[in-house]
């Protein structure tokens, strides 16, 4: 997740013009089940959309949504990680008649009046991926998860496998309290008994999902403990830039079990060698969870057939140990803050994020 130079207020509105050339040219053939006929407008909006990750799934969602002709309107909001302001873009959107709006909910429950404000004032409102509280029906239409324990339960079954006698784990996650991380642990803990001791403070070291802060909290713990076995982190490319520090203590980079993403691979590929600990497993970052999140909330807008899926289910993506399902990927010729697990291809990831 590398900040993007696009920041500020950022509300892309692709509207009626763009998506109307896609329409034209669609097939009815070629339209997908859960686009229905019914014209409507969709939102996207972030939380937080300051970073690489974030502005590939915002791209792919933007993508999903130009698959329905029937979306004559899409628009987007950052909500810069400003709890205030991302309550303000719900509230805007929907006062605006946005018929549907796609919500990542960073800061939680604290999104959840809003949420119910416009559900209430009859928009589809489908939070994803964070959870929000409350319930279907009642404060938004749906809620589209996840599965966030089981990237815990698959980290955790690769460090029993490596680190058969126990160990001491780092874990990283987002802000405060979020509920992916929180989850996560869970899952780590139901695989991982009391020779895996947790040296961060628990739940986890808070980053934001933020590569400077994830660099100085990376720091901090890399002087402050003279034994790290293995760090997980719901967002690997954000340890690239704090990963040299361990040369600087003479000491091997450890084992890493996270989330795939180019930088981290190509950086992997250059480092290993010199870092005989160095051993990396990835599951697919989830950027396509805003896939199934906008088919959803296309399907309920227009009245086409909802998908069978309400939970994103990501998979294990490289294995440097085993090579199972893939050998750790690296692609120099294309930036290294893309995620190769994506959908979106690599081309068009490198101009979502401005290289």
């Amino acid at each position: 997740m590398k900040y993007s130079q696009h920041r500020g207020q950022l509300i892309l509105a692709a509207g009626a013009l763009a998506l109307a050339v896609g329409a034209s040219a669609a097939n009815a053939q070629d339209r997908p089940s859960w686009c229905g006929p019914n014209e409507a407008s969709l939102a996207l909006l972030d939380g937080f959309g300051g970073n690489s990750w974030r502005l590939v799934t915002t791209a792919s969602g933007k993508a999903e949504a130009e698959k329905c002709p029937s979306i004559t309107e899409y628009q987007y909001a950052d909500g810069q990680g400003n709890t205030q302001k991302a309550i303000s873009d719900i509230n805007s959107f929907a006062a605006r008649g946005i018929d549907a709006l796609v919500v990542f909910g960073d800061a939680g429950p604290a999104v959840l009046p809003a949420l119910t404000n416009a559900f209430r004032a009859g928009r589809v409102v489908v939070p994803y991926r964070v959870t929000v509280g409350g319930e279907e029906g009642v404060n938004y239409t749906k809620y589209v998860g996840t599965d966030s324990r089981e990237d815990g339960v698959a980290w955790g079954n690769w460090i029993k496998s490596i680190l058969p006698d126990g160990g001491n784990v780092l874990f990283l996650s987002g802000p405060a309290g979020n509920s992916q991380g929180l989850t996560e642990l869970e899952g780590l803990k139901s695989v991982l008994d009391d020779k895996y001791v947790f040296i961060n403070s628990p739940p986890f070291a808070v980053t934001n999902w933020d590569p400077a802060l994830t660099q100085q909290v990376l720091t901090a713990e890399i002087s402050k403990h003279d034994k790290i076995d293995v760090i997980v982190s719901d967002f690997g490319p954000s340890l690239v830039g704090a990963l040299p520090v361990f040369g600087k203590f003479n000491r091997s980079i450890p084992a890493i079990a996270t989330s795939d993403g180019n930088s981290l691979g190509c950086f992997w590929t250059e480092n290993q060698a010199a870092n005989p600990d160095f051993k990396l497993f990835t599951r697919a970052t989830g950027n396509d969870n805003v896939r199934l999140a906008v088919q959803w909330a296309v399907a309920l807008a227009t009245g086409g057939e909802p998908p069978t899926a309400d939970t994103f289910q990501a998979s294990n993506f490289e294995n440097s140990v085993t090579g199972e399902p893939s050998q750790v990927q690296c692609r120099p010729d294309l930036p290294g803050s893309i995620y190769l697990s994506a959908e979106l291809s690599g081309d068009d990831q490198a101009k979502a994020v401005g290289q």
